[in-house]
C-alpha cells in the first residue's frame, strides 16, 4: 500500500489497510454528488459567499470538484486564502466517502501549497480514496489551476473517521433538518 508520510504520521497507510471498495449504490462516474447541507460553506448552494463547489463521482475511487475563487475568498489582496483552499480540499476529499456510502468526519488534514491561486481562477480538484482500515479512511487530492490538466497548485492528504449517522443528528439544529442530505449510510 502507498505511504503518504513518516511512519509515525497519521497519513501513513498501515500495511494491513485494505483498498476501498465502491458501494453498489454509490454515485456513478460523472454523476453529481449533491450538497450534504444547503448552507455548507464548501458545497452549499444557499451560502451567500461560499465556494459553491460542484462535485461529481469519478471512476474507481475518485471524485472531481471545481470552484472559482472570488473576492470573498481572498487572504492577501487578489490571492485565495490558504484556509479557504484547505476547506475546498476537505470538501473534495470528504466527498469520496459517498463512494463507500459511509458518513465520516475529518480526523487529520494536510495541505501543501505549490502556487498562489489568484481571484478569478477555477480550481480543479481530483480526490482519491486510497485505503480503509476499521473506521479509518485515507485519501489524497491534487488541485490544478483553470483545468484538470493545468498547473499543480495544491496537494492534500487526509484521514477521515467513519461515524454513525447519529453523530450528525445530535449536532444539527431543528431548523437544519430539512436542508441536510447526510443520510448516506446503507
Amino acid at each position: 500500500m502507498e505511504r503518504i508520510g513518516r511512519i509515525d504520521h497519521p497519513l501513513v497507510i498501515p500495511h494491513d489497510a485494505l483498498p476501498p471498495q465502491r458501494h453498489a449504490d454509490a454515485p456513478k462516474p460523472g454523476e453529481a454528488i449533491a450538497s450534504h447541507y444547503r448552507n455548507c460553506f464548501g458545497c452549499g448552494v444557499d451560502h451567500p459567499t461560499g465556494l459553491h463547489m460542484q462535485i461529481e463521482a469519478g471512476t474507481e475511487m475518485t471524485t472531481h470538484a471545481v470552484f472559482e475563487v472570488t473576492q470573498h475568498h481572498q487572504g492577501a489582496p487578489g490571492i485565495a486564502h490558504g484556509g479557504i483552499l484547505s476547506l475546498a480540499f476537505d470538501e473534495a476529499l470528504g466527498a469520496t466517502n459517498w463512494l463507500i456510502r459511509s458518513p465520516a468526519v475529518t480526523a487529520h488534514l494536510e495541505v501543501s501549497y505549490r502556487l498562489p491561486v489568484p481571484v478569478g481562477t477555477k480550481v480543479f480538484i481530483e480526490a482519491t480514496m486510497r485505503a480503509v482500515l476499521g473506521r479509518k479512511i485515507w485519501s489524497t487530492a491534487e488541485g490544478r489551476l483553470n483545468s484538470a490538466d493545468g498547473p499543480l497548485a495544491v496537494e492534500s492528504g487526509s484521514l477521515y473517521m467513519q461515524v454513525p449517522q447519529e453523530h450528525f443528528d445530535r449536532h444539527r439544529g431543528v431548523t437544519d433538518m430539512d436542508s441536510t442530505l447526510l443520510d448516506i449510510a446503507p
